[in-house]
């Protein structure tokens, strides 16, 4: 089993190559990469070939890219404008999928196993999810990684078209793209029902994880054990199927990055003794 931290940690600011190295420094051995242009600038080849340089100084893999939902992030965490794939405003969601396709352009200079990707907005973010447009959109997505050799994810999020049984469907009745995948969120999981039963649910499909908690009343981004996930029933259920992939923290700077770094390498190595047995 392998674990990495999401630059979701950083996220309000410009991500640097300290933000890397102290990754590193917790023992994580891979990273996904939050594309969003204040946070690191996908859209500037200069960028992507400084992220390359650091990945290869602190040893760290890249193991996923997130695809843009926002245009930028502002301190402590106020979104700028929204970046929806499920939009019925054809050059809205067409500028959704282009801001995809610039963000694999990390896929298509540095080697990344998993491209994320939202379908429309959480509930709690408001907007339209319109599932047209969102089936229109995932398979351009999918048809643009195909080329790349990365893995298209979509994500566990809180609305009508992401649950676990929705995307069970997309993958299996409609969509063909036969290297398309899903990433279980654990948070988002606990805050839909039940997360053994979504894992059950997700289980011939799933390439790839966020691991956060939270007190299932708000998608909080917490360090595991921090919220109220029973993480000794999740994980069994994860062994149960046989998940052999990467647990990748997408954890929130609740206070400073250090100390929450500290935390997760405490919730890796009680991960790792949970997933022994």
């Amino acid at each position: 089993m392998q674990f990495g931290i999401s630059t979701h940690l950083y996220h309000d600011q410009r991500l640097s190559r300290d933000h890397l190295a102290e990754i590193a420094s917790y023992g994580f051995d891979s990273v996904e990469v939050f594309a969003t242009r204040s946070h690191f600038d996908y859209h500037d080849p200069t960028s992507i070939g400084r992220l390359a340089e650091w990945l290869k100084e602190t040893g760290l893999r890249l193991h996923g890219i997130h695809a843009p939902i926002t245009d930028r992030l502002t301190p402590p965490d106020q979104w700028g404008d929204v970046i929806s794939n499920a939009v019925s405003d054809t050059a809205k969601r067409q500028n959704a999928v282009r801001e995809a396709d610039t963000a694999l352009n990390i896929a298509r200079k540095i080697a990344a196993t998993v491209f994320v990707v939202h379908l429309g907005t959480p509930k709690a973010q408001g907007g339209e999810n319109n599932r047209t447009a969102a089936f229109r959109s995932i398979e351009e997505i999918c048809r643009l990684a195909a080329p790349i050799g990365i893995r298209v994810a979509v994500e566990v999020i809180p609305n009508e078209l992401s649950d676990a049984q929705a995307l069970v469907r997309l993958l299996e009745q409609d969509l063909e793209a036969p290297h398309a995948g899903i990433c279980l969120d654990f948070g988002h999981a606990f805050i839909m029902g039940d997360v053994p039963d979504t894992v059950e649910a997700v289980a011939e499909h799933l390439i790839t994880t966020h691991v956060h908690d939270n007190n299932r009343k708000k998608d909080d981004h917490l360090v595991p054990f921090d919220g109220k996930i029973d993480w000794d029933a999740a994980l069994m259920s994860m062994q149960k199927i046989g998940f052999e992939g990467t647990y990748l923290m997408e954890l929130r700077n609740t206070s400073e990055p250090r100390a929450v770094l500290d935390q997760a390498r405490r919730a890796r190595e009680r991960f790792e003794k949970l997933l022994a047995y």
